[in-house]
């Protein structure tokens, strides 16, 4: 049995490692917490460079890395396997004591393959469910799977169970949000402006506010994080791995690629691994 499945979620575990860490002034308005959930096939630089910026940009105690077990989106699957994709979010994030692994979206209890699909609403309303009295709870994404919302399950539920948060990437400027959204979603501008302070002093992170509105006349708060420009992808980085020969300098295949877009303890682990090859 690996690891991860003698344990349901390790989402107590990072929730009482926040609430030990908390600042004091923060104590009254409760927790900020974000989901982030993906493939992770591989974890590399640009996803931490999202998870950085939008703690920095919304003052989030803890962001939640959850790779997920099968996404329906995605019917062919991830190359690498779950246990895999696990182990090396665990070392991409090692170190920063604001991330932490979240098992919320692992296969289900009996899909050893993982042919169930994982719906993002029913995890986020699992971890509503969970969290204390208090906590807010957010919906990290990019750009790409934001502007695919629409074909999400239950797509317009999704912004009212976790305040959705959208980090630009590269090619995927942020303007068309209106399109982006599920049919019978507004968006409009924040009272105070479309314009956030950021969370924490030393943060220059450009941080766009908005409110989402459904037919119910129910409203959510919506941000955006347009200055970002991550070129890096999963995809380039599994195609760089495989398509390249061993260097000269290491003998390793894809060297470029694990050294310039990887955390060194996933690069690390793919060699000794030999995934993506």
């Amino acid at each position: 049995m690996p690891d991860w499945a003698a344990r349901p979620t390790l989402y107590d575990e990072a929730m009482n490692r926040a609430a030990a860490t908390d600042a004091p002034g923060n104590a009254d308005q409760g927790l900020r917490v974000a989901f982030f959930g993906g493939s992770f096939d591989p974890p590399h630089l640009g996803h931490l460079a999202i998870a950085r910026a939008a703690r920095d940009a919304l003052n989030l105690q803890k962001v939640l890395f959850a790779p997920v077990g099968a996404q329906p989106l995605k019917p062919e699957g991830t190359l690498a396997s779950f246990d895999d994709r696990v182990a090396m979010t665990q070392l991409a994030i090692a170190g920063d004591l604001d991330f932490a692994i979240s098992l919320a979206d692992a296969p289900r209890p009996g899909d050893a393959r993982g042919s169930q699909p994982n719906y993002t609403i029913n995890t986020l309303k699992n971890l509503r469910a969970e969290i204390q009295p208090g906590t807010e709870l957010f919906c990290l994404m990019g750009a790409d799977a934001f502007f695919g919302l629409r074909q999400w399950h239950r797509a317009p539920e999704i912004p009212f169970a976790a305040s959705l948060i959208v980090a630009s990437r590269h090619g995927q400027p942020l303007n068309k949000l209106q399109a982006a959204l599920p049919p019978g979603l507004t968006i409009e501008p924040f009272p105070a402006g479309d314009r956030n302070q950021s969370g924490t002093q030393n943060s220059s992170i450009d941080v766009r506010a908005f409110v989402i509105v459904n037919p119910a006349g129910e409203r959510a708060p919506f941000y955006v994080l347009p200055g970002l420009d991550i070129e890096i992808s999963a995809t380039v980085i599994r195609e760089a791995i495989r398509n390249s020969s061993p260097t000269k300098s290491s003998g390793e295949p894809g060297s470029a690629a694990l050294q310039t877009m990887l955390p060194a303890g996933v690069a690390n682990y793919i060699r000794a691994h030999g995934l993506y090859r």
